[in-house]
């Protein structure tokens, strides 16, 4: 009781912690008019002299008022667009490396821009980390006019293969043209050249799967990252939460005889729900699957075996049993499509397909 009562008075915690951070975005205001008055070539320079200032001693804290007043400007110049109060106060909070929530249409996009711009300033790079390779493209497109303004470099990573076929990363370049829209001033490059860029936009599983393919190499030249000093993360809560549940693993092509998935599928469909195996719902959001004494004794009949479980055949089981997890949990065309030949997942939370990723254990 005496909690809610203080809380109305002097509010939550997270109110205290903003109230102390509105004398910051006072100060980056504060400087408007200032920025206001410098050339082009002017606010670029502020680029550089921010780059001295830290190598002179000074923190990014320091620096933080002046540099999201100078990307304020640049926004202002660049896209007609200016950092609301709200969003310079958002900006601050995810330099500080905590999670700003932010309702649709106040501006996240915009609003990551400041710290991206203060923590590329150390040249160690920054991740900006997306839900898909959609929003990478279309964000660096879109932000790149401000950061290159300032004279950063922008670059995008994107999945490695679509449909079978390599695709580039790229480097936000104004200057480059192309017939297909969805590339509009994306220069293709190599993806260590994109990893190089100070700014660099990405779908969270591919920074995931270049830190694992980084640690395979043999030579350190063979490597695309050079580290992971910041990152900021759209829709943290999907990434952090949702897709925590699935793990990133690297695996080859296995070395069975396509025969065998046959088998393991012919005999799945002679399988009857609720006789032969079943469905349980209990603590899992998809269902487990499980094959009951009939079932057992209906494949053994099938195959014509005195004993599933005898060690010559645990491997033709397991295909059986991820078979029969596939027919019974798994719906074609909602939980997954099938382009040339090829089975695609599809990402439950945002409806695309996700090419490259395959379910565990076969």
């Amino acid at each position: 009781m005496f909690s809610k009562i203080a809380e109305k008075i002097i509010g939550s915690k997270n109110d205290r912690i903003l109230k102390k951070l509105w004398p910051i975005v006072e100060k980056v205001n504060s400087l408007e008019p200032q920025m206001e008055k410098l050339s082009d070539e002017q606010l670029r320079d502020k680029t550089e002299e921010f780059k001295e200032r830290l190598k002179k001693g000074e923190t990014l804290d320091d620096l933080l008022p002046e540099a999201y007043a100078v990307v304020r400007e640049a926004a202002k110049r660049t896209l007609g667009q200016r950092h609301f109060d709200v969003q310079v106060l958002g900006a601050i909070v995810l330099h500080t490396g905590n999670i700003a929530e932010m309702k649709t249409g106040e501006g996240k996009t915009l609003t990551a821009t400041m710290p991206a711009y203060l923590n590329a300033l150390t040249g160690r790079g920054v991740h900006i980390v997306t839900v898909n390779d959609y929003l990478a493209k279309r964000d660096a497109q879109w932000m790149g006019p401000i950061y290159h303004m300032l004279g950063l470099k922008v670059g995008v990573i994107q999945n490695e293969t679509e449909d079978g076929r390599p695709l580039p990363s790229f480097i936000y370049d104004p200057e480059y043209e192309t017939d297909d829209v969805r590339y509009k001033h994306l220069r293709p490059v190599s993806r260590k050249e994109a990893y190089l860029a100070d700014i660099t936009y990405g779908v969270h599983s591919e920074f995931g799967f270049d830190y694992l393919r980084d640690n395979m190499v043999r030579s350190l030249d063979e490597k695309v990252q050079r580290g992971h000093y910041y990152a900021i993360i759209d829709e943290v809560d999907s990434i952090l939460i949702d897709e925590a549940r699935t793990p990133l693993i690297i695996s080859g092509p296995s070395i069975d005889s396509p025969e065998v998935y046959r088998l393991a599928d012919k005999i799945v469909r002679q399988l009857k729900k609720g006789v032969d195996y079943k469905v349980d719902y209990e603590g899992s959001k998809r269902g487990t699957v499980y094959l009951t004494e009939e079932g057992i004794a209906k494949i053994e009949k099938l195959l014509k075996v005195d004993n599933l479980f005898d060690y010559r055949y645990m491997d033709l089981f397991h295909y059986i049993n991820q078979a029969l997890v596939a027919h019974a949990l798994y719906k074609r065309d909602v939980d997954y499509v099938v382009k040339n030949g090829q089975v695609i997942l599809v990402d439950e939370y945002t409806g695309r397909l996700q090419f490259g990723k395959r379910l565990s254990d076969g």
